[in-house]
């Protein structure tokens, strides 16, 4: 499976943006998706997951109201919807997908994903 993440940009406080990661592959409706993202001098850090269904969805507390995952099953993609972007959110931000059932949980642990994209750079200007 590869990944391929797009989207991210320079923005001011309080603007949004919407990252995609583009999947191709074996499967590629069997993948559970997540984003991470890992700011300088800090560790890779857990944003936000959907299941495989697309029907449940996971987020860390410090993005919970402000970002949005959602899936295009057509598409291949999946995406990441950010507002309210504040200079905390700058990051690079890397999507994740694994293989699981359909009926398994979403995953927040980093070491959970097989494949990951290669990145994508949100800065946030004060």
């Amino acid at each position: 499976v590869q990944l391929q993440a797009s989207g991210g940009g320079l923005v001011q406080a309080g603007d949004s943006l919407r990252l995609s990661c583009a999947a191709a592959g074996r499967q590629v409706s069997r993948l559970f998706v997540g984003w991470f993202r890992q700011a300088p001098g800090k560790e890779r850090e857990f944003v936000a997951a959907i299941s495989r269904s697309g029907s449940w969805t996971e987020y860390a507390d410090s993005v919970k109201g402000r970002f949005t995952i959602s899936r295009d099953s057509a598409k291949n993609t999946w995406y990441l919807q950010m507002d309210s972007l504040t200079p905390e959110d700058a990051a690079v931000y890397y999507c994740a997908a694994k293989y699981g059932i359909l009926t398994a949980p979403v995953s927040t642990g980093a070491g959970d994903y097989d494949f990951w994209g290669q990145g994508t750079q949100v800065t946030v200007s004060s």
